[in-house]
């Protein structure tokens, strides 16, 4: 990993310096009220004593991080802990002022918020179990303990036991304030407004400019599988069917049963409710009785004035009797030495998530599509993109992997997607691709129309 981002370090080092103050004064400011909160109980003199100690202290701590942190990383685990903790207690505090819970709720909720937040499965079971541990030893102590301090110690307990437990990095940083083009694993695509929604493309293009085309007739995902080539995938073995689907993929209707894993529903619920339907963005169905509301396809384009070649392929999909948002997915594919990769980027506000996914052979002539990869391109990427600037501050996402698996079975075409966070499978979706019949094949009547950069 380190080859791939040997030329941004130097651009990343700059990056982290510019704003050091500006970091170091909002850890400090979580500091002093955490500082006020732990102390508070105790009078107005003991709570600006505190205030001032945990200013000074977590900007100091900030301040230290900053310069050990080393190009391609995170901020040290220690301080990441630290500012976590200090976070929980005003919170903490906070609730337990309004609300009146019990210490034993306290911790419970607070250790349940703080597993789900590590996302890995084994972190969403730990924390609610040693929050209530937490909560038993506490609730036993002849004097209450303040809430904010149940906070935060729960938080600081979970954060070292986890750290202790689970190794492997979740999240690295790959390059901070660089340019689009040193990262071209990323699609640098991001939402303007905090809704996403059907209409992402067309909006886009009033940024781009150029000429964009709504429900575009007889397009595909990619413009050709040859730019795939390389040592694991041969385009000329591909069978017609997947061919056609990549570089025609508006010619055929989609079918998708999903298979979710039982343990992943109720969060999967709390995020679709919470996060992915008002942000109009990655809303997979959750069963089958849903896709039967008819699922939309389409793909919108847009073409640079005087040019020839589609720059922007996006493909959304949503259900088909009220538009709602499924996903949209922004498609490029790009060449890195004698290979080639296909980048699907995901807008979010101010944002994108990218998946750049390795092409290898299938038998039957297949085409399988993968992050799963010990190859250096391959991956989940987060991304802030800077609305002035236009640079990018990039994260690796480890624990999340997918492949999708696309192949022609008695004649049909079918494709299996399939998805792992932190090494559990937690979802497959089942494709059945069909051609659309003549008189539909433009069911979506495009429109095309010039847009002002």
């Amino acid at each position: 990993m380190a080859g791939r981002f040997a030329h941004v370090d130097a651009a990343a080092g700059a990056g982290r310096t510019a704003g050091l103050a500006g970091k170091v004064g909002f850890a400090a400011g979580i500091g002093a009220l955490a500082g006020l909160s732990l102390l508070g109980h105790r009078g107005p003199r003991a709570a600006l004593l505190g205030a001032g100690i945990g200013a000074v202290a977590l900007g100091a701590s900030e301040a230290v991080a900053r310069a050990v942190q080393q190009p391609g990383e995170i901020p040290p685990l220690w301080q990441r802990i630290a500012s976590s903790a200090a976070v929980a207690a005003p919170v903490g505090g906070a609730i337990g002022a309004l609300t009146g819970a019990s210490t034993r709720t306290i911790a419970t909720s607070t250790g349940g918020v703080a597993g789900l937040l590590g996302i890995r499965p084994q972190k969403v079971l730990l924390g609610p179990l040693l929050g209530a541990a937490i909560g038993h030893a506490l609730s036993g102590r002849a004097r209450p303990v303040p809430a904010s301090v149940v906070a935060s110690g729960t938080v600081l307990a979970f954060r070292v036991l986890s750290a202790a437990v689970f190794r492997d990095a979740q999240v690295s940083l790959l390059a901070e304030q660089v340019r689009a083009e040193d990262l071209p694993f990323v699609v640098p695509r991001e939402a303007r407004s905090r809704y996403v929604g059907t209409g992402y493309v067309r909006e886009l293009a009033q940024v781009l400019g150029g000429t964009y085309v709504a429900a575009a007739p007889d397009v595909g995902i990619v413009a050709s599988l040859d730019e795939l080539s390389g040592p694991e995938f041969d385009p000329a073995e591909v069978h017609p069917l997947v061919r056609e689907f990549y570089e025609h993929t508006t010619r055929f209707t989609l079918d998708i049963v999903p298979k979710w894993r039982l343990w992943v529903r109720p969060g999967y619920l709390l995020y679709r409710t919470v996060v992915a339907r008002p942000l109009g963005q990655a809303s997979v169905p959750m069963n089958q009785r849903e896709t039967q509301r008819g699922i939309r396809s389409r793909i919108d384009t847009i073409t640079p004035d005087g040019e020839e070649q589609t720059a922007v392929r996006g493909w959304i999909r949503s259900f088909a009797d009220n538009d709602e948002p499924i996903y949209v997915g922004i498609y490029t594919t790009y060449r890195r030495g004698e290979r080639g990769y296909v980048s699907v980027g995901f807008p979010l506000p101010q944002a994108s998530f990218t998946a750049t996914l390795a092409p290898t052979a299938r038998s039957g002539g297949g085409l399988v599509l993968s992050s799963r990869s010990a190859l250096d391109q391959p991956g989940h990427y987060l991304t802030y993109v800077d609305p002035t600037s236009r640079e990018l501050t990039a994260l690796a996402v480890h624990g999340f992997a997918e492949q999708l698996d696309v192949h022609v079975e008695d004649g049909e075409l079918r494709a299996e997607h399939a998805f792992w966070v932190f090494g559990f499978p937690f979802l497959v979706l089942h494709y059945r691709m069909q051609r659309k019949a003549r008189r539909t094949a433009r069911d979506d009547a495009p429109s095309a129309q010039p847009t002002a950069g």
